[in-house]
């Protein structure tokens, strides 16, 4: 077990890590859309990549996520299987509209394990943004 400053650090050198061994400018947030992004996440039991969709007008965070899924096989096709929940409740309590794909068994906390992260990472979000750089005018058409 490490101590909440070691998980902190370790946590740190990942990011800086996964920075400098792909260094580019993902679309994450500069998406346009206003509270509409890609994410990626990292715990002590899996990885995720996803879209997070999270307006507070519940109108609108289901428009865009029906947009999402009325091109299911258009995403399939790019990242492969992947999880949806229109109704994605986070840790804050918040509820969000969430598309991801997971990847299990690896850890921030276990350095052997970084380099599958980081693969799955820039395959999944390259996937994620090859979709959305696709079918933009007819995501943002709501």
């Amino acid at each position: 077990m490490f101590s909440k400053q070691e998980a902190q650090q370790l946590k740190k050198d990942f990011w800086i890590a996964f920075g400098k061994s792909f260094p580019r400018k993902w679309l994450l947030y500069d998406t346009k859309i206003k509270d509409f992004s890609f994410k990626f996440y990292a715990d002590n039991k899996k990885a995720e990549v996803s879209i997070d969709i999270e307006m507070k007008d519940e109108l609108f965070r289901n428009a865009y996520y029906e947009k999402i899924w009325s091109l299911e096989d258009l995403l399939k096709e790019e990242v492969g299987e992947f999880m949806k929940d229109e109704f994605y409740t986070l840790e804050n309590g918040k509820v969000i509209s969430r598309i991801w794909v997971t990847k299990e068994n690896v850890s921030i906390f276990n350095k052997n394990t970084w380099q599958e992260i980081f693969e799955f990472f820039v395959e999944k979000m390259e996937g994620f943004e090859r979709f959305y750089y696709e079918y933009e005018d007819f995501i943002k058409d709501v």
